[in-house]
This record gives structure tokens, C-alpha cells and sequence, in this order.
């Protein structure tokens, strides 16, 4: 089903619905199952070398909103699951996403997450890949310790996809001429695989049909290719910069993403050669981001990329239409609302 579009803006701002979204429902819906969570996530990240709790206790702390652990608990919820094998998952799936961050920003040199000094630019390299791998074990432990080889599948399978997904990434860093099929491609592996995985594992645990883990795997990936394109939009929105938002990360650091594809593919000669110039060989200089912003507003590159994480966003929605219409329901489909309203 197609996304509705929204109505043409005159710069790279984003269109926002009159009502946004929240993610507080799932949040308060989830509450004691996430504090559980959070409980395991401080235990099992314990270890006699002080340098492990601590670095790993900076990203764990930095201010993420925990969506992927809250859609197996929302999940497990959905299908009426009354066991607590979704806590121990949920805060494997926590793990698993807190080290590829760690990796992410030892890859990417980056300084900065959600405002905040990475580990990478506090401790070194060294130590946040190490961590990383620490927590990878960790998960991979707590997998162990759930007994289901097939819970163990799912998530080492994502695993391995996610890292497949990092080198893509590696590969389409500072190439504009990607092509739209391959960034898709990208962001299927090393984004949506852990929301498809963490959504799949709730109907896992309640042992429901083949059919229903199908529909929670497809809701989980849809969602998760929104989520990661609205942030591709968000890096380049000049709303958010108004805001006192940070923008510009992707642009500095010559990541290819939707926006840049569609405005290199779109622009002329000129237009072309000012994206391989910033882009491919990383030569920027005060006014660029501004210039790219420029582009991307005549061109509209930032509304295509909206649709499109609108319509998988749509598709994400009706896969929920399997489900009965429950408060658990009504909570994933806010937070699908959520995922493409967002502002921050």
C-alpha cells in the first residue's frame, strides 16, 4: 500500500503530522518487563576488569530508547505469553545492538552519539572493540542459557547478517553512485535483521504458529528499514538543525545514504561533481552541508525518502492487522506512527 504524500515544502524540512506520535504507550505498557531488562543488562554486563562495566555502562546509559528489547516484550505481550523467557532474550537483543554501536563508531571514527562522547573517543579503539565483543559473548551466553535452539538460531542468524550489513556499509561509504537498491539492501542487513529478529522472538517464546512468527518478522523489518531511513532524514533536516539538533553526522563523516543517492542521481554535471567532491573524496568546506541541504530541497530527496519510509511503515502496520485489536496492538502500531513522526 502506498504512503499518502506529504504536501511540498519550500525547504529541507520535514512534513509532521498535527498530532506526533509517541512512544510512551509501549513504554508504559512494557514498564515492568523493561525494568527487569534493565536490571539484567547491569548484571550480566559485571566483570572483574573495571574498564568492561565501565565502558560498556557509557553507551548502555547514553540515552537509547531500548526499542529493539521492547519488541520482544511488546511482542511476547501481543501474543498473550505469560512466562519470563522474553526478559533474558529481550536483554540478549539489548547486547547484540549496544556492541554493533561500539564497532559502528570504531568504523566510522566517530566522537559523537546522541550528543555525547562515544566510548571509542573516551577509552580508544582498542578497549570499545573489545567491549564489543564482550557483549556479543554476553548475548550469546544469555542465548545459551534460554535452552531454545531455535531462539539461539534466530539471533546468531541476525548476528551474522547484521556484520554482513556493517560491510556492505563499508563498501557504499564515500560512493554517491550507489544505487537506491543497494543502500536497501544495506539497511535490510545491518538495521531491520535485529527489529525482525527481536519482534519474532516474542511469538518464539509463546510457541505460537509458524503464520503469526512470519507476520511479526515481517512487521519487525518494515520497521525497521523506516526507522533507519527517517534517521538517514533527519541527519540532513534543517528543522532539526532550528531545534538546536545535531546535523551533518552522515554528511562529515561521507556516508552514503537515501537523501545523498537521490540528490546525486537527480543533479546535473555540477551537482554531480559538488557530491564526489564532499562525498567520495571527503574535500568539505565551510558552506557545504548548507550547499547539500540546498540540493537536496530542490530536488526533494528528503520527502522521497520520507514516502518511502512511509510505505514501509504502511507495510509494517498491516502486518499487525493479523493480530487482534488489543492495547498491545494499538502500542506497536503508535510506535510504527512514532517511528516515521519522530522529531529528535
Amino acid at each position: 500500500m502506498s504512503a499518502s504524500a506529504p504536501a511540498p515544502r519550500n525547504s529541507a524540512t520535514i512534513d509532521t503530522a498535527p498530532r506526533q506520535a509517541s512512544l510512551e504507550p509501549l513504554q508504559a505498557l512494557v514498564a515492568t518487563d523493561l525494568e527487569r531488562v534493565n536490571h539484567a543488562i547491569v548484571e550480566h554486563m559485571q566483570s572483574p576488569v573495571a574498564l568492561i562495566p565501565q565502558l560498556a555502562g557509557h553507551i548502555v546509559a547514553a540515552g537509547g530508547k531500548r526499542l529493539r528489547p521492547m519488541l520482544t516484550l511488546a511482542t511476547a505481550g501481543l501474543v498473550g505469553y505469560q512466562g519470563d523467557r522474553h526478559i533474558g532474550l529481550a536483554t540478549a537483543v539489548e547486547f547484540i545492538h549496544t556492541a554493533t554501536l561500539l564497532h559502528d563508531d570504531v568504523v566510522d571514527e566517530s566522537d559523537l552519539r546522541r550528543g555525547q562522547d562515544t566510548a571509542n573517543a573516551v577509552w580508544g579503539n582498542q578497549a570499545s572493540v573489545l567491549v564489543g565483543d564482550f557483549l556479543f559473548s554476553r548475548a550469546f551466553q544469555l542465548m545459551v542459557a534460554d535452552g531454545s535452539l531455535k531462539t539461539l538460531k534466530i539471533l546468531a542468524d541476525a548476528s551474522a547478517i547484521i556484520a554482513e550489513g556493517e560491510v556492505r556499509q563499508l563498501i557504499t561509504t564515500n560512493d554517491v553512485e550507489t544505487t537506491e537498491a543497494a543502500y536497501l539492501e544495506v539497511i535490510e542487513n545491518k538495521t531491520a535483521e535485529l527489529f525482525a529478529a527481536a519482534a519474532r522472538i516474542g511469538a518464539v517464546v509463546a510457541d505460537r504458529p509458524d503464520d503469526e512468527e512470519a507476520r511479526l518478522e515481517t512487521f519487525g523489518r518494515n520497521l525497521g528499514v523506516a526507522f533507519q531511513l527517517v534517521d538517514d532524514v533527519l541527519d540532513y533536516d534543517a528543522e532539526q538543525a532550528q531545534l538546536g539538533k545535531t546535523v551533518g553526522d552522515d554528511f562529515r563523516e561521507g556516508k552514503v545514504t537515501l537523501p545523498v543517492i537521490l540528490a546525486y542521481h537527480a543533479g546535473d554535471a555540477e551537482q554531480k561533481a559538488f557530491w564526489h567532491r564532499v562525498i567520495d573524496r571527503l574535500e568539505q568546506t565551510d558552506g557545504d552541508l548548507e550547499h547539500a541541504q540546498a540540493l537536496m530541497a530542490e530536488h526533494r530527496t528528503l520527502r522521497a525518502s520520507l514516502e518511502r519510509a512511509r510505505d514501509y511503515a504502511e507495510a509494517a502496520r498491516g502486518a499487525l492487522d493479523w493480530f487482534a485489536p488489543t492495547t498491545h496492538r494499538t502500542a506497536l502500531e503508535e510506535l510504527v506512527d512514532f517511528c516515521v513522526e519522530r522529531a529528535y
